[in-house]
């Protein structure tokens, strides 16, 4: 297998290529691909991901990019219901697993499709970019979030940045985690 370099290196060119943009060779599948990675190198895909958007920006004709980072996506979520500070004062009161309990409503994955469409509509981006996903975990589980989003989308691509492993049947988070299948992304790069 390749670096991580190499692999980040084949992501502008795969997100530029017609084949991509035209969602070719797909047939029938939705246009939902992961590119997995090693947990402790985020701080470099993460920069990575900002050189993506400020390239895919630039190119003929700009390849409009939705940057959607999922840990401050369920903090905005809360912040817009005020529910932020109640939500620190559960933790330090009652722990963790409460607060994961209480966040169970307000943050499932079909409110969180929902807002991330309101916020980064679909006819307004050719592609979206979601990292964040270890951050945001165990408030959301990706493979839940993936199922919800797909019909937002419909065929707008989604890349998901994947602190992890997927082999092209389940995801692994961190490497650690158990297998949650998962049968409708392509992985990006190999």
């Amino acid at each position: 297998m390749d670096t991580l370099d190499e692999r980040l290196n084949r992501i502008l060119p795969t997100l530029t290529s017609e084949k991509f943009r035209e969602n070719r060779g797909l047939g029938n599948e939705v246009p939902f691909y992961a590119f997995d990675y090693p947990a402790q190198a985020e701080p470099r895909v993460r920069e990575h991901i900002d050189f993506l958007v400020g390239h895919l920006n630039k190119v003929s004709p700009p390849i409009r990019v939705a940057r959607v980072h999922l840990f401050e996506v369920l903090m905005s979520m809360l912040d817009e219901r005020d529910f932020y500070s109640k939500a620190v004062s559960l933790q330090e009161s009652r722990g963790g697993d409460a607060l994961l309990k209480q966040l169970k409503g307000p943050l499932k994955p079909e409110k969180v499709a929902e807002f991330i469409t309101k916020k980064w509509p679909v006819e307004d981006h050719d592609v979206y970019l979601i990292d964040g996903v270890g951050s945001a975990y165990p408030i959301i589980r990706t493979h839940s979030l993936l199922n919800v989003l797909q019909p937002h989308l419909g065929l707008t691509p989604l890349v998901m940045f994947f602190p992890g492993e997927y082999d092209g049947q389940s995801l692994r988070l961190f490497g650690l985690l158990g297998d949650t299948p998962y049968y409708r992304a392509f992985r990006l790069v190999d």
